[in-house]
């Protein structure tokens, strides 16, 4: 899971940083492509021809230091690296991730990239028990960021107790161990839908609903990094995405999107309409502008085609999955949803409640699934809710497949 992964080991200022020598070290031996990037207070520790030996590649110090003017430093590294490891990651560098604070090159460089962050603290024991530092590494948890918990022992600082960073070879096995299991989607053709749905009036109008798209985007995101084929119908939306091997299929209307999926249906295994598609649309549309006139307008709706109860009636396999957002009585809603609708499972959340809306960047589900089973996946990150929700769905099919 490491050999031919490009890592940009990160080392903040820490006695431990001597451990990140030999990190450094095993990880390029391991078959990776290793680069290292340094916080001033790091220098102290640990020169930087240290890890050039060692990594076989310049060292990162400077911002400003820019070596190749077709390219900005930082970003370029952000991009390049497919794995983050934050380790020794002191308290400083935690509560400056959690903070939104890019004051250094390593700070900067973790805000901008894309990549799987992994956070190896080392510090006092009192330090790593206050609140503060708890507080910013349940938040980073929250957010997706990967925590290897430091080991118990003698401290350089005189204290016993947990802050010791962990060992190399136990640092790169957990990162092995998370990799491995980020392919259980290998060999799998993932369908997903996402974002809103417009229907046309005139020229200039057209109704639409507040969705968002990140729930969806997220899914197709993160069954990407878990190895799927996937394939992402996406309505009206700015997002975009950061995998180029995803298959996107812009569309607009419902109809657009009720087309786009059933083309792809029948060739995947996992399909999951996350989008929120349009209920009616306009019967009559204008080919110019509505004048306004005097009085109030009344204007004759008619339904759109059901996509999902449609993709449940012509299923041969797949493992079908709805979302249901509701104002009132989710899980019941969510439950009819999933019978009436032949669904394996449907993902349930209440858009009305705080930090589950539709444009934030947080999201609060219930998973639950033919079998009667019930998850709940609280508070997180959407690219969270995605990977449990993902691995969930992994884990149905595998018993299915038993």
């Amino acid at each position: 899971m490491i050999e031919g992964k490009n890592i940009l080991l990160g080392v903040s200022g820490g006695i431990a940083a001597y451990k990140a020598c030999s990190l450094a070290s095993k990880l390029t031996q391991k078959g990776a492509s290793v680069k290292v990037m340094m916080t001033e207070s790091a220098q102290e520790f640990v020169a930087p021809l240290t890890f050039q030996a060692l990594s076989r590649n310049p060292v990162y110090i400077d911002t400003f230091v820019e070596r190749d003017p077709e390219k900005i430093a930082h970003i370029d590294a952000a991009d390049w690296a497919d794995i983050i490891l934050l380790a020794p990651a002191t308290a400083n560098i935690i509560g400056k991730i959690a903070g939104g604070i890019a004051d250094d090159m390593l700070s900067t460089t973790v805000l901008a990239s894309k990549a799987d962050v992994y956070i190896a603290p080392a510090m006092n024991v009192n330090m790593y028990a206050h609140p503060a530092v708890m507080r910013n590494m349940k938040l980073l948890e929250e957010w997706g960021y990967h925590f290897i918990e430091p080991g118990a022992g003698y401290l350089a600082c005189g204290w016993i107790g947990k802050g010791r960073l962990e060992e190399p070879e136990e640092i790169i096995q957990t990162i092995e161990l998370h990799q491995s299991r980020n392919l259980l989607l290998s060999g799998r053709k993932v369908l997903i839908s996402a974002g809103p749905t417009r229907e046309k009036v005139d020229p200039v109008r057209f109704f639409t609903n507040r969705s968002s798209g990140r729930m969806g985007f997220a899914l197709a995101e993160e069954a990407g990094k878990m190895g799927a084929d996937v394939t992402l119908v996406a309505g009206p939306t700015e997002l975009e995405l950061s995998n180029s091997a995803i298959n996107r299929v812009d569309v607009t209307t419902a109809e657009e999107m009720y087309h786009a999926m059933h083309e792809h249906f029948l060739q995947s295994d996992i399909v999951i309409k996350a989008a929120a598609v349009a209920d009616y649309r306009p019967k009559h549309v204008y080919d110019e502008k509505m004048k306004k006139q005097d009085g109030n307008l009344t204007m004759e709706m008619e339904r759109t085609k059901d996509i999902l109860k449609s993709l449940g009636e012509e299923k041969t396999g797949q493992y079908l999955v709805g979302f249901a957002a509701e104002t009132s009585n989710p899980l019941e809603n969510g439950w009819k949803k999933l019978k009436t609708k032949n669904l394996d499972a449907v993902v349930i959340n209440n858009v009305s409640a705080e930090g589950a809306g539709f444009h934030g960047e947080t999201n609060i589900v219930t998973f639950v699934n033919k079998h009667h089973e019930q998850q709940e996946i609280p508070l997180a990150n959407k690219q969270v809710i995605a990977e449990e929700i993902l691995k969930l769905i992994e884990r149905n099919l595998k018993d299915e497949e038993e």
